[in-house]
């Protein structure tokens, strides 16, 4: 956590088009993505001074806003070009990137066709989403009550802030019991994904993650799923029982704040980070720090 409150941070926030002090970039009370939650986010990771996969976070900000109805006025490769000047203007080479677009102040209610889409950049220096020394070991889960919606009741697809809100309640409920964070199922009884990070268990060398038809196909997810077979290791992607999680040795997250955080509990399931999830922590971090070596050439 910030030792200052995140508005009173140092630097610039790119607003609709202009490099703001960081503390002049203020919204009215009155927005609607304030009250109606009609806002789409993106969370990036930078390594050695570049962004991992930006354009495809940015890409999937665009859909994300489509689904949610409205467009992002900047197209994908303008945004691509003032975070990488944003990221040079704070001065990181390690650092969060956050893209946020949302409808504006100009009509409230539910219908708020006229209002503006406004799109915000921030940066800052975050590290580790979980605490390191958990990290090492394996973090433990709870087991939220909230589930992921059925994709026919809720905008599943898109990376909407809305969805997030569920996800604030069970982690904060795993928090109060001294987990680090839950695993929440679907709609249908079935595994789904951690608050903020998709997952992943093995057994006998074989891994096994859940579709992700009622929650986001994370960047992250699908670079270590690409990891996982260049390594050789088969993945499968079906609807896993929670009872199944009994049956599996290891187990582990992945997130663009995450990265890969192996699991060593899950309510009263038990796992042992191994070899496998630890090839696969070490092999995303070369993945991401090659990633900016290749393109500061």
């Amino acid at each position: 956590m910030a030792s200052v409150p995140f508005d009173q941070l140092d630097g610039e926030i790119w607003f609709n088009g202009e490099f703001l002090p960081w503390k002049d970039a203020k919204i009215h009370v009155l927005t609607h993505g304030l009250h109606y939650a009609s806002a789409v986010f993106e969370g990036e990771r930078a390594y050695g001074g570049r962004v991992f996969k930006l354009t495809e976070h940015n890409q999937r900000l665009h859909k994300s806003a489509e689904i949610l109805g409205f467009k992002v006025p900047y197209p994908v490769e303008e945004l691509d070009a003032v975070t990488i000047e944003l990221l040079k203007r704070q001065g990181f080479s390690e650092a969060y990137v956050r893209p946020i677009a949302w409808r504006g102040s100009e009509m409230m209610g539910i219908s708020a066709q006229s209002n503006r889409i406004n799109v915000a950049i921030a940066i800052w220096q975050w590290g580790s989403y979980f605490n390191p020394a958990e990290k090492l070991k394996g973090i433990r889960l709870d087991i939220a009550e909230y589930r992921r919606p059925d994709p026919m009741t809720a905008p599943a697809s898109s990376k909407a802030a809305g969805l997030y809100m569920i996800c604030t309640i069970s982690k904060h409920a795993a928090e109060a019991k001294g987990y680090a964070d839950a695993m929440m199922l679907d709609y249908r009884g079935q595994v789904a994904e951690a608050t903020g990070a998709n997952i992943f268990f093995v057994k006998d060398g074989v891994i096994h993650t859940p579709l992700p038809d009622c929650f986001l196909n994370g960047i992250t997810r699908q670079t270590v799923i690409e990891l996982a077979k260049r390594r050789g290791y088969p993945v499968v992607e079906r609807a896993i029982q929670p009872e199944e999680l009994s049956g599996f040795s290891e187990c582990f997250l992945t997130g663009s704040a995450a990265e890969v955080t192996p699991v060593s509990e899950i309510g009263p399931y038990k796992f042992a980070p191994a070899t496998i999830s630890e090839t696969l922590m070490n092999d995303y971090m070369t993945e991401v720090y090659s990633a900016a070596s290749i393109a500061a050439e």
